[in-house]
């Protein structure tokens, strides 16, 4: 028997089962199980999903969102007696509304609330287990994707999020008022480790905060560790002495073992680094240990969010990044890369400035045009400090200032170190074209509208930047996102 092949309208009421019958032997709908109840109040402390249904041909919408919940919590294929061992009615998840996603016909977005108790106080890897664990494997599902979460307060304070946050690492590095700026070295693979220290010396004493590793320079034969580790911290020093200014540069300490995390950790700690940097794929106990372990050596946690994109970008399938954000911000990193609009990396503009609320903000109003469908309260959590990385370059300053805000980190990469004049002169350019763009913008200036001729007008005392600007201006990366919000404003009567 297949239990999902029934159709129903959307505004199915509940048909529950209870008493004696609810436990017969066999196979029985899951909404016939408990986990369809349309009446249902979520409560306060309740952990509610948004998950994006596609069901197969002939499968009932409102049973297949039924099944997700069931297939997520408490339920297996056919009826269990030991249920009745539990308090199953508090274990079982709950949908409790289904919508059409507008302009997508076979897509619906299924509403489930989970019980508090069916999760493990501050665990990232116990709530995914849940939640992504089994059902996107589901056969009569086409396709699943977990869209966005509400987290209550009394499970964000079992987290102890950020290890440092924007506020206090302000403080450490003294740069307030502005963006921060970066660079990955390039190439991210082949330099030796000398070769590689002279790369972050030229960028950071050309006026850069921060140069990074990519996410797959870890120990290779060309460059250990260790030597990329000694080559970087002379540059750094050697830049801070040059310049006045505090330096930094993330040591990717990603390995094989946390053991070996913790080794490289240690030895970026002895040298003198403020921060240092792991991967997404190390897993989500991993970036909770050394959130950790951040916290307990005051180091800023660099987040790099490799591999993301296999699971988030697809717009049916996988989990969106702002959920990824929110489980990043309860884990404990202090910085995550969250796109940047304008780049060549994926990022429509309203559904990345939902990502940066949700990195940035104490509390994030439900905003569908923004892809946020929950109100979320973070009580405090410290705050998560976006970064945009990947295509950018000097000439569109005014767009990324405008559209990401001060509290963010800007990585040049390729627009730092191919620059015609050098590394040094790459990071001159983005060092006076942000100041400038900044103090017109503190001036009153609409900077969106008068950009181009603020960067011109800089650009006249800068060689750095006139070159920056020449050679790039008529760079673009503008492609149609694959994961803008599904929202339809409806009209409303004015007063």
């Amino acid at each position: 028997m297949n239990a999902l092949t029934e159709t129903r309208s959307l505004d199915a009421k509940s048909v529950t089962v209870r008493g004696k019958d609810r436990y017969r032997s066999g196979v029985m709908e899951y909404k016939r199980m408990g986990y369809w109840e349309p009446d249902y109040q979520p409560k306060d402390t309740d952990v509610i999903a948004l998950f994006r249904v596609t069901p197969q041909d002939g499968v009932d919408p409102v049973e297949a969102s039924a099944a997700v919940a069931g297939e997520s919590s408490t339920a297996t294929w056919t009826v269990v007696w030991t249920d009745r061992l539990t308090a199953a009615e508090n274990y079982r998840a709950k949908c409790y509304r289904v919508d059409p996603v507008p302009n997508a016909p076979g897509s619906y977005f299924a509403y489930i609330a989970y019980d508090l108790d069916l999760f493990e106080p501050g665990s990232i890897a116990n709530l995914t287990a849940s939640i992504i664990g089994n059902v996107f494997g589901f056969k009569p599902l086409k396709a699943l994707r977990l869209e966005d979460m509400r987290l209550p307060v009394a499970y964000v304070k079992t987290f102890d999020g950020p290890a440092t946050g924007i506020v206090v690492e302000r403080e450490r590095l003294d740069k307030f008022g502005r963006p921060l700026l970066g660079a990955t070295v390039k190439p991210k693979l082949g330099l030796s480790g000398r070769n590689y220290g002279r790369v972050v010396y030229e960028a950071l004493k050309g006026g850069l905060d921060f140069t990074k590793d990519d996410e797959n320079i870890n120990s290779q034969p060309f460059m250990h560790w260790r030597d990329r580790f000694l080559y970087c911290m002379e540059a750094v020093n050697r830049a801070q002495a040059a310049t006045g200014e505090v330096k930094g540069t993330y040591l990717n300490v990603t390995a094989g073992t946390m053991e070996e995390m913790y080794k490289r950790a240690e030895f970026a700690k002895e040298l003198g680094s403020t921060i240092v940097m792991i991967d997404l794929v190390i897993g989500y106990t991993a970036i909770q240990s050394m959130a950790k372990w951040a916290r307990d050596n005051d180091m800023i946690l660099h987040l790099h969010r490799a591999g993301h994109s296999t699971y988030t970008r697809q717009k049916v399938h996988g989990v969106s990044f702002r959920v990824i954000a929110k489980w990043m911000r309860l884990a404990g990193v202090d910085h995550i890369h969250a796109g940047t609009v304008v780049g060549k990396l994926e990022g429509d503009p309203k559904t990345t400035k939902g990502y940066y609320d949700i990195c940035r903000e104490d509390f994030v109003p439900t905003k569908l045009e923004n892809g946020v469908f929950f109100d979320q309260h973070w009580a405090s959590l410290r705050k998560l400090m976006p970064v945009a990385s990947g295509g950018i370059h000097a000439g569109q300053m005014h767009q990324l200032l405008d559209l990401l805000g001060d509290d963010t980190v800007l990585q040049f990469g390729g627009g730092t170190i191919g620059h015609p004049m050098g590394i040094q002169a790459g990071a001159i350019a983005n060092r006076v074209a942000l100041e400038a763009m900044v103090f017109a913008r503190n001036e009153g200036r609409d900077i969106v509208r008068e950009g181009p001729d603020i960067l011109k007008a800089a650009a006249q005392h800068c060689q750095p930047l006139k070159q920056a600007l020449d050679i790039w201006k008529d760079v673009t990366f503008d492609y149609a996102s694959t994961d803008a919000p599904d929202f339809v404003p409806s009209a409303s009567v004015s007063a």
